[in-house]
């Protein structure tokens, strides 16, 4: 498959995630943020693992846990806690950085130099994230923005350590090593704080089945087989669909408006997304012409 194509499939991954916050406002409504985040990742994890068949061994172990803790019972955790204290255009436009945190990061843990048009880029992206859905008039709650924040750099370390650390398994085996390890170390502190809803019925169930199935293990599938191929720094910025989808389902389904601030922030995260391809496409280009006149 070509960069390109890879690059798109992987895109499908964020733009599925902005569909989580539909589907847990709305059949999930009321539910702790530790539960849902145990319940998308725990059954999910145990499930590819039955399939996949295959443990982690030697070092591997403790490198699972901490990208299981960092893309997932971290990450998940800080970013429900950001939702539930923000109003939601707050805690995407923080959120955003994460892109930024992904190529700043890329130079001292895999070497990667840092190309000034996609740090514009990602910088464009997070205003046309704000010009998108962040209200004139939110409330900034310091708790939330600690949360929304520790959430993108949790995320960004473990984008780019999933590249450093390649495992010996397909994408298949590293998303259910993740996924699992990210749901065991959620399961302690849940059971300890998080309450139990006191009915469930099916639609919560629906909404779990959809949490876990296609916005975890799915997605994530695609995201980590698409880390696997390409530069971290390359496939963060396709981050930025994630706040689209949501506004276009909130759009679609909900009855709300776009406003022309956001469909003008609509084309320039899309704006920033290219812009940023085309550096880290330049940048690999230089790298490879430096490389054949070094041969030389």
């Amino acid at each position: 498959m070509s960069p390109r194509l890879d690059l798109l499939l992987t895109a499908l991954a964020p733009a599925i995630w902005g569909s989580s916050y539909y589907v847990a406002t709305t059949y999930l409504p009321g539910w702790h943020p530790l539960l849902v985040a145990l319940l998308r990742a725990l059954p999910a994890g145990l499930l590819l693992l039955v399939i996949v068949g295959q443990l982690p061994r030697g070092a591997w172990w403790g490198r699972v846990f901490l990208l299981g803790a960092l893309n997932f019972s971290v990450f998940w955790v800080l970013l429900f806690v950001a939702a539930y204290r923000l109003p939601g255009g707050v805690a995407a436009t923080v959120g955003a950085i994460q892109p930024l945190l992904v190529v700043l990061l890329s130079r001292p843990l895999l070497g990667t130099p840092i190309a000034m048009m996609a740090v514009l880029a990602a910088l464009a992206g997070i205003g046309g994230v704000a010009m998108l859905i962040l209200t004139p008039g939110a409330e900034l709650d310091p708790l939330g923005l600690a949360a929304g924040l520790g959430g993108a750099v949790s995320m960004a370390f473990g984008t780019v350590l999933s590249r450093r650390w390649q495992p010996p398994a397909g994408p298949l085996t590293f998303t259910a090593w993740q996924l699992a390890a990210g749901g065991v170390l959620l399961l302690p502190v849940a059971l300890l704080l998080a309450p139990m809803p006191q009915t469930v019925d099916l639609g919560n169930l629906a909404g779990l089945a959809y949490l876990g199935l296609i916005g975890a293990a799915l997605t994530y599938l695609v995201w980590f087989r698409g880390i696997s191929r390409l530069e971290p720094s390359v496939i963060a910025p396709l981050g930025f669909l994630s706040p689209v989808t949501a506004v276009v389902l909130g759009w679609a389904l909900v009855g709300e408006t776009l406003s022309p601030m956001q469909m003008a922030g609509v084309l320039v995260i899309f704006a920033s997304i290219i812009a940023g391809q085309r550096a880290q496409a330049a940048r690999a280009k230089r790298a490879l012409a430096a490389t054949q006149l070094a041969v030389r």
